[in-house]
């Protein structure tokens, strides 16, 4: 089955990760990257992706036919996404097993959530 997991960050991991020396910087990646190259090598990763600064939002609504975009998000947000991995596992306690694995999940907020297909949920 297909899960969703949601890292989100806050302003105690962004003030972190912003105090971070480009070395500390570089190490996070790669714990990222190494952790990448083993889901995709299990066959359990089949994306993720870290998204662009928040203030880089869009957020669309259609009223009346009329589409109205507003920049950034909700000045009260205070947890935003921050990127996420799609992967298959064989169970929600895997999916929970990996997200445990994301350094934000101390500090931040992570979400795992099963993905629907259209004949609605795959068990």
């Amino acid at each position: 089955m297909k899960y969703l997991i949601l890292i989100y960050s806050n302003p105690a991991s962004r003030e972190i990760w912003e105090g971070f020396s480009d070395e500390q910087r570089a190490e996070g990646f790669r714990y990222y990257g190494a952790l990448t190259e083993e889901l995709a090598a299990s066959g359990e990763l089949i994306v993720t992706e870290a998204l662009a600064d928040p203030s880089l939002t869009r957020r669309v609504t259609v009223r009346d036919g009329q589409t109205v975009t507003s920049d950034g998000p909700f000045a009260e947000a205070k947890e935003l996404l921050a990127g996420f991995f799609l992967v298959e596992c064989d169970s929600m306690e895997r999916a929970v097993e990996v997200a445990a694995r994301l350094p934000e999940a101390e500090l931040g907020l992570i979400e795992v959530r099963p993905v629907l297909t259209l004949g609605g949920m795959e068990m």
